[in-house]
């Protein structure tokens, strides 16, 4: 098996692709290693420098630590996803993670539309993830995950591309911002 790697925007944030499904039902991610019992996941938690784990369909995105460099872990990072799909895991994560949208109004159901449609493939692609989190008075509240949390250009994509994507389609929307 080859793993392959790709850059992010977040220069603290690297692409893993095994090449294999990573999770089987959405995005998940970890930065505490007592938040799951999976063994690849804790493996990749425990190295030093590791500050966060985001899986998504077919990728792993590793966000690390500044002070470390990706010379000092990559390697480490690729022999772990090795060894664990070549002793016959065919996924990572295989539970649903979906969330319960159907008590939602129908303005905050057409958002989750939106970043589902529109802006979760762009995000994605760079290693990453948006999740809805609520909807208030014109401002829309988003988590963003994987290389996204932490990015220095997450805030301009949030606001030059999100805030303006979701304002066209959706005209309760006044601002989008990012929550923890």
């Amino acid at each position: 098996m080859f793993v392959q790697t790709e850059p992010t925007p977040n220069p603290n944030s690297l692409k893993f692709l095994p090449g294999k499904t990573v999770s089987n039902n959405g995005s998940f991610e970890i930065t505490k290693k007592d938040e799951v019992s999976n063994e690849l996941v804790r493996n990749l938690l425990s190295i030093n420098g590791v500050e966060g784990i985001f899986l998504g369909a077919d990728f792993i995105s590793i966000n690390k630590n500044e002070k470390i460099s990706w010379d000092e872990i990559k390697h480490i990072v690729i022999s772990l996803i090795n060894d664990y799909y070549s002793n016959g895991k065919e996924f990572v994560i295989d539970k649903s993670l979906k969330e319960d949208n159907s008590n939602l109004s129908e303005v905050e159901q057409n958002i989750i539309k939106i970043l589902e449609q529109k802006v979760r493939p762009a995000v994605a692609r760079d290693g990453g993830d948006i999740k809805f989190r609520e909807f208030k008075d014109g401002i829309v509240k988003v988590q963003l995950q994987g290389s996204c949390s932490g990015c220095p250009s997450s805030t301009m994509t949030l606001k030059q591309g999100v805030q303006n994507i979701l304002k066209h389609y959706i005209k309760e929307v006044r601002e989008v911002e990012a929550i923890q």
